[in-house]
This record gives structure tokens, sequence and C-alpha cells, in this order.
């Protein structure tokens, strides 16, 4: 007997593209998410805005989604819905945190949320260890991503490639 809900053709995935911008990269984990049921709907739907978000760690060794802003869910009605900006948790194994921490506690480090997808059903969220970028780094990538736009463009013209 077939299931009779409709899946979705796709399942939404929200980048924070503030993040590569901003931050180079040195290492990725996924972790989970703790949501309520109105805040997984709104999230199924796409509203979320990780622009502004950070990851935390508490004291007691938890990791914290600070800032993510998941609008309201607006057929909940106002009663059983959820603050957009509260901090949520996020899931990962004890040694993955405490290696993160350590990792933070250098100077010039942080933890960003850098995706928002999900597996199998679940949401998940791609934590990134980053390291700020100056301004020079930043004025360098784009002339890297220009001279190679440059160069696929010469390439494709031409009808070969490099």
């Amino acid at each position: 007997m077939a299931d009779k809900r409709q899946k979705p053709d796709f399942e939404p995935t929200v980048e924070n593209r503030k993040a590569r911008r901003d931050y180079l990269v040195l290492e990725t984990l996924e972790t989970g998410i703790v949501l309520r049921g109105t805040e997984i709907k709104s999230v199924r739907q796409a509203h979320v805005a990780l622009g502004e978000a950070f990851v935390e760690v508490s004291k007691r060794g938890e990791l914290w989604l600070v800032n993510a802003r998941i609008d309201e869910y607006f057929q909940a009605g106002s009663y059983f819905n959820h603050a957009p900006g509260s901090k949520r948790k996020l899931l990962a194994h004890r040694h993955e945190i405490a290696k993160l921490q350590r990792a933070v506690e250098q100077k010039g480090m942080a933890l960003v949320p850098l995706k928002l997808y999900f597996v199998r059903g679940r949401a998940k969220i791609l934590v990134g260890l980053c390291k700020g970028k100056k301004m020079a780094d930043k004025r360098q990538t784009l002339i890297d991503r220009e001279h190679q736009r440059d160069v696929d463009r010469l390439s494709k013209a031409r009808g070969m490639r490099i």
C-alpha cells in the first residue's frame, strides 16, 4: 500500500553565503539540531536566515546556534508558535565538541554555520571552524574568481578546455 502523504520533490537547503566570503573554512562538522514542531515546519519551507548566526560552546560543553532566525510558521497561530531568534541546541559527540572548543580558544577562530539541510528527514547543520579573512585576502579571492571566469569564457569561445 502506497504512502498517502506526498513527499516534497526536494529537501530545502539553506546556505550561509557570507561565511564563505568573510571566513576561511579550515574544518567542517555535521551536527544535528534540536527543533520544535513549528520550527521544523518553517525550516522545511526554507524560512531560515543564517547570515548573522554563529555557534558557541557553553560552559557545560554544549553547542548552541545563536542569532539564527527561523521565521514563525504562519499556519500555527500565535499561541503555538516559537520565538524566531532563540538559541537552539546542536547535537554532536562530546569529543568533537571538546576538539572544537580547544580550536576556538585560539585567537581569530570562530564556529560558523555554513549550511542547513536534511538527511533522511532530519535537519542537519554544517558547522565550519573558520578563521577570519583580512581585506587583502577577500580582494585576492575576487581577483582569482574573475581571472577564472575570464579563462572559462575564452576556452568556451574557442571551443576547447584548458
